[in-house]
């Protein structure tokens, strides 16, 4: 009898969680479903026809045709590409992950005049489309003899505001007693970030690594705009050659498409647990 009032209760509260729970359940799955339905069709399209993929109404089972992948794969010098793409992707990302430690870390633990004037100019370039400046920038390179090689692919990009901006909301949690006990132990600024501030970012740090290897990684206009020839392009400007005058060879765009997109997503996939955590620490700093 003691069970009693308190099944009255909570049956009501039980009820509405249960229906709280299934809602939850229900938005989670309509939400994962809009995100893998583009690549769920470009996976078979990728496994039919070209009549196929035209056809409609639309036909949403793969019939298989494997030699499809094949014969994309012929079309281009991927293994090219894919070194190309590694290499200017891993490039951008230790540039950024140096520029973005050190502006962070000034801009956050560190005092000079006019430092709110400059943090504020490097927010108001987020504000700034990038087709806008590919004219001044594409004359740039042109200036620089830097069009069609690795450093007009690599070093414009080398700087990140979204990795300062978050490196700094990181280290502006430090505690100031920290800085001073590293001074009485007679620790200069750089060896301060060295042994406390490198290892203490390093959630935020994996963070920006992801999202900025997997931005050039996926990069397309700017080396399109920049690079002419298979020697230094990158897979996304590979993926190209699928679209001609004749039209788009959508069969052997979408079999590129995803043998392209594979290796990136694999990446994301392990690493979403350290990307999560980052984006975590880098809103608050410290855990602790």
């Amino acid at each position: 009898m003691r069970g009693l009032p308190l099944f009255r209760c909570g049956g009501g509260s039980t009820v509405k969680g249960n229906f709280l729970n299934i809602l939850r359940i229900f938005i989670l799955v309509v939400v994962a479903l809009l995100f893998v339905a583009p690549f769920y069709w470009v996976i078979v399209t990728s496994l039919n026809t070209q009549s196929q993929a035209l056809q409609y109404p639309p036909i949403f089972l793969p019939h298989w045709h494997v030699a499809n992948y094949v014969r994309a794969w012929s079309e281009a010098p991927w293994v090219q590409y894919f070194v190309n793409t590694v290499f200017i992707a891993f490039a951008t990302t230790l540039l950024v992950l140096v520029t973005s430690l050190l502006a962070g870390f000034a801009f956050g633990a560190m005092e000079f005049p006019g430092k709110t004037i400059l943090f504020g100019g490097f927010l108001a370039i987020m504000m700034v489309p990038q087709t806008v400046l590919l004219i001044p920038d594409y004359i740039l390179m042109q200036n620089l003899n830097w069009l069609n090689t690795y450093w007009a692919q690599i070093v414009p990009w080398g700087a990140s505001v979204f990795g300062i901006f978050m490196l700094r909301q990181f280290f502006l949690s430090f505690p100031v007693e920290y800085w001073e006990a590293a001074q009485i132990d007679g620790a200069s600024r750089f060896r301060f970030l060295w042994q406390f501030g490198l290892p203490s970012a390093r959630p935020a740090l994996i963070t920006i690594g992801l999202y900025i290897f997997i931005g050039s990684w996926n990069s397309f206009l700017w080396p399109y705009i920049m690079t002419s020839t298979p020697a230094v392009q990158p897979i996304e400007v590979g993926l190209a050659t699928f679209l001609g005058t004749n039209g788009t060879d959508w069969v052997g765009l979408s079999a590129a498409v995803v043998y392209t997109t594979l290796p990136v997503l694999i990446i994301f996939l392990i690493a979403q647990r350290q990307f999560m955590e980052g984006a975590y620490s880098g809103s608050g700093g410290l855990k602790g």
